[in-house]
């Protein structure tokens, strides 16, 4: 069998390197994959065997001509998820548009683009399908991604929105609970709150699912969380449980939580600590069961595998 030829964006971060990890190591008598990434540095380019490295840049419409020659499939991964409208619009929504072009011109056959459920706003939501509710996202990131959604949607993409991510190498989810425990140490509203969480390697093994396997692409938009939310209080005990957190005694209503928060300063602002203590969930089953992808024990039960990961992040702060 011939390989799958993979053009991937992000193959550096947090989400593209777990895709990546498990694109390469796809199994021989499947036919395997050759991956070309597309990176606009030098710098943490991985060299394996399987990978192809090209330069090319978001932000320069014009170095991405040509990157989609022979590619059967698109995985486009990289978005900037902080900054100003200028600067996410570059990458997010003229970025994206311009690849997504390159695509259509080079007859790629399936597309997998990355979004993020942060474009529905600050809620809370609780058990939401897609176009359950309209898109209300509010920062610049945000709304450009969900911008560049329209760009990947009309070249026949199929959108995943992640909620939160948790796994080795996040540098948000997990570290901002830090964060926001020292500064509200207590349980939060008796730890009710549902969200929308998936692991990564979760996450990745969806992703790679979606775009390599032939009939696995439904196209459209699609939640990409565990079908299961996690509820806070077990999320919070389960870190404390592993050493990422420190535990608490009391128990504060909703109110006490944002009189200590306010009280207290920090770099987290109201809206990321309702993000992770009020009910953010989206009904997340659909994609799993098109993909014929399994959606595993869940993000609580992958914890262990990342503990030591958050443990050092924890002593470094």
């Amino acid at each position: 069998m011939n390989p799958t030829r993979v053009l991937l964006t992000g193959a550096t971060g947090f989400v593209g390197s777990a895709v990546l990890r498990r694109l390469l190591a796809a199994r021989p008598e499947e036919g395997g994959v050759q991956v070309r990434a597309l990176a606009r540095t030098a710098s943490g380019r991985p060299e394996l065997p399987g990978l192809d490295w090209e330069s090319a840049d978001l932000t320069a419409p014009e170095s991405l001509r040509g990157v989609g020659r022979d590619a059967d499939v698109l995985i486009h991964l990289a978005s900037l998820v902080s900054g100003d409208e200028e600067t996410c619009a570059a990458v997010n929504v003229r970025g994206t548009g311009a690849l997504m072009e390159e695509a259509r011109r080079a007859g790629v056959r399936r597309i997998v683009h990355l979004s993020t459920a942060a474009v529905y706003g600050p809620g809370p939501h609780s058990g939401l399908g897609v176009d359950e509710i309209a898109p209300a996202p509010t920062s610049p990131a945000s709304r450009t991604r969900l911008e560049g959604e329209a760009a990947a949607l009309a070249a026949g993409a199929t959108v995943l929105r992640p909620g939160l991510v948790l796994g080795r190498g996040d540098r948000w989810v997990v570290p901002a609970l830090a964060e926001l425990r020292e500064r509200v140490p207590a349980q939060w509203d008796g730890g009710r709150a549902l969200s929308s969480m998936v692991d990564v390697d979760d996450l990745a093994r969806l992703i790679v699912t979606s775009a390599c396997t032939p009939g696995s692409s439904p196209g459209g938009v699609h939640h990409a969380s565990h079908p299961v939310p996690v509820r806070n209080g077990d999320l919070m005990a389960r870190l404390t449980g592993l050493g990422v957190l420190d535990p608490v005694t009391e128990d504060w209503t909703w109110q006490e939580c944002l009189d200590r928060f306010h009280g207290t300063p920090g770099r987290m602002t109201e809206r990321q600590f309702a993000l992770v203590a009020r009910d953010h969930w989206y009904r997340s089953e659909e994609i799993w069961r098109m993909t014929g992808c399994p959606e595993g024990p869940g993000p609580l039960a992958r914890l262990d595998d990342a503990a030591a990961w958050y443990r050092d992040r924890r002593s470094e702060r």
